[in-house]
């Protein structure tokens, strides 16, 4: 009876041990499936641009990859260009696009440029986006490279609410400084808590600079020459108001002349015409590492 109470015990406590050591077994088998999905890492995919503008067919910029804004109502920021889509304001000559700013009367406007847009031609969610250019100089100008929302996903205004991304902001006024920002309904310099940083660059209007930003779910970084100089990252608890920045987005390629920003100390009329001449703009996609 003993050897048989014994039997038993030993029994149970083998089969509870096997099944204990199964269930160890499938637990450690789960992990690293949770463990990866908890540490997700992206990079930017090199092997081959998914969007790029090279430049090399003179003449008019290629319509299959940008189209023009156009007007001169003062576009939000009591710019005094008005924007066309002539040949004179924007065009592709000996491998370069050059967006000329001019002092000539459009309507009510004493200057004339151009605002070129890749909206439904080229709109990106994630990615690194990397534009080749030489600024202009002068008092008054305000070129950008930047990105807008290709729609309205959130919010009841498109702007601030759906975001904007400046790659590349710079006001002649302070003339070796070049700006990047994000714009959101929380963050946005209309009330005070835009997020970015400024980088002294040299000689930005006499030599190419290289602009870009890489951009992941979880954060955007601005770099110029490959130098990273800000980081915008989603935190956790962020909503759409703070981070909006999981949509399709294009790319704008622009001169304005005064505004709100760049004519903050007036315009020169002396300086012009003004030229930004972009030698590429190259959009690149990402991997998860």
């Amino acid at each position: 009876m003993k050897f048989y109470r014994w039997f038993l015990i030993l029994t149970l406590a083998g089969i509870a041990s096997v099944s204990c050591k199964k269930n160890n077994q499938i637990q450690h088998a789960k992990s690293p499936v949770v463990e990866k999905l908890k540490t997700r890492e992206w990079e930017i995919d090199y092997s081959k641009p998914v969007w790029y503008d090279e430049f090399d067919e003179a003449g008019k910029p290629d319509i299959s990859k940008w189209s023009y804004n156009i007007g001169g109502h003062g576009w939000g920021n009591q710019e005094l260009q008005y924007y066309t889509d002539a040949l004179e304001n924007a065009k592709n000559e000996y491998g370069y696009l050059n967006i000329n700013a001019l002092k000539e009367t459009r309507g009510n406007n004493k200057y004339t440029s151009a605002r070129l847009v890749s909206k439904n031609k080229g709109d990106f969610t994630y990615g690194r986006v990397e534009v080749k250019a030489k600024l202009p100089k002068g008092v008054g100008t305000w070129p950008a490279i930047w990105m807008l929302a290709s729609q309205t996903s959130y919010g009841q205004n498109f702007w601030p609410e759906n975001g904007e991304i400046d790659i590349m902001e710079h006001v002649g006024f302070d003339q070796n400084v070049v700006h990047g920002n994000v714009h959101t309904k929380a963050f946005n310099h209309t009330i005070g808590t835009n997020k970015g940083n400024r980088i002294t660059v040299p000689e930005v209007s006499d030599k190419f600079n290289v602009y870009a930003i890489n951009w992941f779910p979880d954060r955007i970084e601005f770099e110029i020459n490959g130098e990273k100089y800000f980081e915008f990252k989603k935190e956790e608890d962020y909503g759409w108001e703070q981070w909006p920045f999981d949509k399709k987005f294009h790319i704008i390629l622009n001169i304005a002349v005064g505004g709100g920003w760049g004519g903050q100390k007036g315009v020169d009329e002396n300086i012009f015409p003004q030229t930004m001449q972009v030698d590429y703009v190259r959009v690149y996609g990402i991997k998860e590492k």
